[in-house]
């Protein structure tokens, strides 16, 4: 796999019988900005820059995370951007709405 910089979008959907389900987001928001990589939280996913690899580790840090936060099943969408020769930005995308 490439080296180039890709965009994953991540959105999860846990479910638990004793916890909101926004309160697992959160904490698996809370994994995706300690990661160190840049992202952007949207109403119904985050999108997270960085290698193949990282981003890839990051999706298991945050099921690892759910799990933990009394999710007892969940649902994950992801979604990849990737370019054979040239990085993918999140601001290459976004700059022209800042």
């Amino acid at each position: 796999m490439t080296k180039n910089k890709v965009n994953l979008a991540l959105q999860v959907l846990p479910q638990s019988d004793t916890k909101h389900p926004y309160a697992i987001v959160d904490k698996a928001i809370e994994v995706i900005q300690n990661s160190g990589l840049p992202y952007t939280v949207c109403p119904f996913e985050t999108v997270i820059e960085g290698t193949w690899d990282e981003v890839m580790k990051v999706v298991e840090n945050v099921h690892e995370a759910c799990y933990q936060n009394e999710t007892s099943k969940m649902m994950t969408y992801i979604k990849i951007q990737t370019n054979k020769e040239n990085d993918v930005t999140i601001n290459d995308k976004m700059e022209k709405y800042s």
